[in-house]
């Protein structure tokens, strides 16, 4: 079923029927996977958009995102974000990629094509960044100076798209100074490994590790990535952890003055663009961030 067959089905997702054995599937995989978002901002999309479509999550243990996307063609699955940890295995898994997400080495969506069935690989969380600062704080990237915590996946893909909408230098700052330099040299002559000491001159500090994130690994969801006192008016502050979704880092950059985003803009705004790639329709991003606010204004929702 394609994007025009399905906006017949106007008003079909909420009858008794929905879904349907002929409802096409979307979803997230990663573990964890149970506090997803994901599900809630595609379903919300469909219900604007009227498409008889669901999004589900699939918690899929590390090192099994290759079995995951055997399951994906053989039920028929539409489309897939990706999360931690199968962002790089599932870029060896697909058929095909995009030139982002071949120099990433990392994918967190993939589309199966319509005419041949082919697994497309992408990245989309650069460019969701990107949106998230521009809604959120108003912030252009060209000519500034940019610094990024981590060298996984999303921060790889933070560093790129930085860089290629013309920031001035992007530090990158990691735990393990050969990670750092191969994401570094993603920014090319913008980009540099850095330390704790550019924080100060950073003018965009982007927290992009697992580090804070509620019942992931040893770090704890008060542990700070970087020193809290570095941090200072001016300054735009980002942290893409979603749970919590004021991390110890935000609270502590909101009482040094300097503008916090939490993850919840990135991660709706990689969202839409998945969906467009999978459904072909322009995403409504208004509904997608109604429904994750409204979500989040719920007792005991962070």
């Amino acid at each position: 079923m394609d994007g025009n067959e399905s906006s017949r089905s106007v008003g079909h997702r909420r009858s008794p029927t929905w879904p349907a054995g002929a409802s096409p599937v979307v979803g997230v995989i990663g573990d964890p996977i149970a506090h997803s978002l994901s599900p809630l901002l595609h379903n919300a999309a469909f219900d604007a958009l009227g498409l008889d479509w669901v999004s589900v999550a699939f918690p899929v243990p590390p090192g099994q995102a290759d079995r995951a996307l055997v399951g994906m063609r053989a039920l028929g699955v539409v489309g897939l974000s990706v999360t931690m940890p199968h962002k790089e295995q599932a870029f060896e898994c697909v058929d095909e990629t995009t030139d982002v997400a071949r120099r990433l080495r990392a994918v967190n969506c993939v589309t199966r094509r319509r005419s041949d069935g082919a697994l497309v690989g992408d990245s989309t969380d650069g460019p969701g960044l990107l949106q998230a600062l521009r809604r959120g704080a108003g912030f252009d990237p060209v000519g500034r100076a940019c610094l990024v915590v981590g060298a996984g996946g999303a921060a790889r893909a933070i560093v790129l798209a930085l860089a290629e909408a013309g920031a001035a230098e992007v530090v990158v700052v990691n735990r393990t100074a050969a990670r750092a330099e191969v994401a570094a040299a993603l920014a090319g002559d913008a980009g540099r490994v850095g330390s704790a000491d550019d924080v100060g001159r950073a003018d965009l500090v982007v927290q992009a590790t697992p580090v804070g994130m509620a019942g992931v690994g040893p770090s704890a969801p008060g542990e700070l990535p970087v020193d809290p006192e570095r941090l200072r008016p001016g300054q735009v502050v980002v942290d893409i952890v979603v749970h919590p979704m004021r991390t110890a880092l935000l609270q502590a950059a909101e009482r040094r003055g300097a503008v916090a985003l939490s993850g919840l803009g990135m991660l709706v705004h990689q969202a839409a663009i998945a969906l467009e790639q999978w459904t072909g329709r322009r995403a409504p991003a208004d509904a997608m961030w109604a429904a994750a606010e409204s979500c989040l204004r719920e007792p005991g929702r962070d």
